[in-house]
């Protein structure tokens, strides 16, 4: 018998420690799917208004494309000189709502958050006065940039009734931040969603009835953007969600404008010299032999990789947002279960879109062209699209934390070197001097992805999350008075 009791008080800490390992086991596992749920409830939403306000300018390239060769090179140009010399620096100021609101919300400030919307709105007003200077002169710059005259004219012609977009758009920016910093992501899908729907019919009746052809669909693009504009305003302004959150217009926006420039600025040179890498290819791509099937090829390449990267930069905002969050609360141990658990789904979706892609390869040049040759090259292109948009998956949730956590500065120096320093110049050489054409400038790309990856994740498995979350009390701290 006391041999028995014995073993019985030897057993019982072993059985004791198994069912402790067990139950800790299955509360992270809980905790695990939990994360995955609200990470997903809110990156769905946002990948539809990504892929929606995308689709903006799309639409109207398209209705530009049914009045010909001439209109149809103009408005191209003039959309993607209005990207790089507008939009993304405009998306890129208003992405450090990201940490501000984010962290404020987190942290409970909910005060706060209407001021910083009101402060980043005047910010981005302000700066988008020279852009549009800019703007009214696009057709000299391109002109000036060894473009076609006839071409750089159209395109100067579209670029000038664009103009009121970029007041819009701005605006739309830091209302998309304010909302999505308090995970209502909903009603930001429906007004997209029905803003798409209208500039369906607005270009219709501005292109093709009225009269003003190319003028009409860069006027459509303003009025759809001020539309959105509007209905979210209207939504803010009435919504019981955002009753305690927006108290209206105050004169504390117009204090402390340094600090948010602080971070304001690296994170639109994060996402600038991001941005600007891939139209830099496309542009590349024109000095290569045969540069009609070159630009072509890669000027689809680069419209395929965009569409399915709507995927990733939706989940890159709903873990920015997560991140964020979870540090203003003070609760690092969430932050870095958001941050690892974001991962996990990237890499998911990187891996499944990667095989979609791949197996629809050979059909998805004739999306595009009827010519043999460009509709091969497409499908050996699409194979080298699958492995960039992997990296590129993984790397745009690694950005979300850096949003979240307030890295802009550092985020700004890896784009830097991973895409001027080492991407583009590894690209130019294989293109070149190894002849490898439109696959080595792609290339070069994937390379840029691939160490702007590494980077940040070196950069996250080292991250000491209590210290993040003190740094997050001290950004929203000195707000309180």
């Amino acid at each position: 018998m006391d041999v028995q009791e014995r073993e019985i008080d030897i057993e019982c800490p072993l059985i004791s420690k198994s069912i402790n390992e067990e139950s800790k086991n299955k509360r992270k596992c809980d905790d695990f799917l939990e994360e995955v749920k609200k990470i997903l409830s809110l990156a769905g939403p946002l990948m539809s208004v990504n892929l929606l306000l995308y689709c903006l300018q799309v639409i109207s390239v398209m209705f530009v494309g049914h009045l010909g060769e001439l209109a149809l090179s103009g408005a191209s140009m003039a959309t993607s000189f209005a990207t790089v010399t507008g939009f993304s620096l405009l998306m890129g100021m208003g992405s450090a709502l990201d940490t501000i609101c984010g962290q404020s919300y987190g942290a409970k400030q909910f005060h706060m958050l209407g001021i910083h919307m009101q402060r980043a709105m005047i910010v981005l007003l302000l700066v988008s006065v020279p852009l549009a200077y800019i703007w009214a002169n696009a057709g000299h710059i391109l002109e000036m940039l060894g473009q076609s005259p006839e071409i750089a004219a159209e395109a100067g012609d579209y670029a000038r009734f664009m103009i009121p977009s970029i007041f819009a758009y701005g605006l739309l920016q830091c209302q998309i931040r304010f909302l999505q910093a308090q995970n209502i992501v909903l009603p930001m899908m429906l007004t997209s969603g029905a803003t798409t729907l209208l500039h369906l019919f607005i270009c219709w009746f501005l292109v093709l009835k009225t009269g003003l052809g190319n003028k009409g669909a860069a006027l459509a693009n303003a009025m759809s953007y001020w539309i959105n504009v509007f209905l979210l305003a209207a939504y803010i302004r009435i919504s019981p969600s955002c009753k305690n959150i927006w108290t209206g217009f105050s004169i504390a926006a117009f204090s402390d404008i340094p600090r948010y420039l602080r971070l304001a600025i690296p994170s639109a040179i994060m996402l600038c010299l991001e941005s600007w890498s891939f139209e830099m290819m496309v542009l590349l791509s024109g000095l290569l032999p045969n540069p009609k099937l070159e630009t072509s090829v890669l000027s689809i390449s680069l419209n395929t990789s965009t569409m399915v990267y709507m995927l990733p930069f939706g989940l890159s905002g709903a873990t920015s947002i997560r991140v964020a969050n979870e540090l203003g609360a003070g609760r690092p141990k969430a932050a870095r279960l958001a941050a690892y658990t974001a991962l996990f789904l990237a890499t998911t979706e990187g891996i499944l879109v990667a095989m979609f892609m791949i197996s629809v390869r050979k059909l998805w040049g004739h999306c595009y062209s009827n010519e043999e040759e460009v509709v091969t090259y497409v499908a050996e292109m699409l194979m080298f699209i699958a492995v960039s948009h992997f990296i590129d998956a993984n790397q745009s949730v690694l950005s979300g934390i850096a949003r979240g956590c307030g890295w802009q500065k550092v985020g700004a120096i890896v784009n830097l070197g991973a895409y001027y320093l080492w991407g583009i110049p590894a690209g130019v050489v294989l293109a070149f001097f190894y002849h490898v054409g439109g696959k080595g400038l792609w290339l070069g790309l994937t390379l840029s992805l691939l160490a702007q990856a590494l980077i940040y994740l070196a950069v996250t498995l080292r991250t000491h999350w209590e210290k993040e979350a003190k740094k997050a009390a001290d950004r929203v701290t000195p707000e309180l008075a």
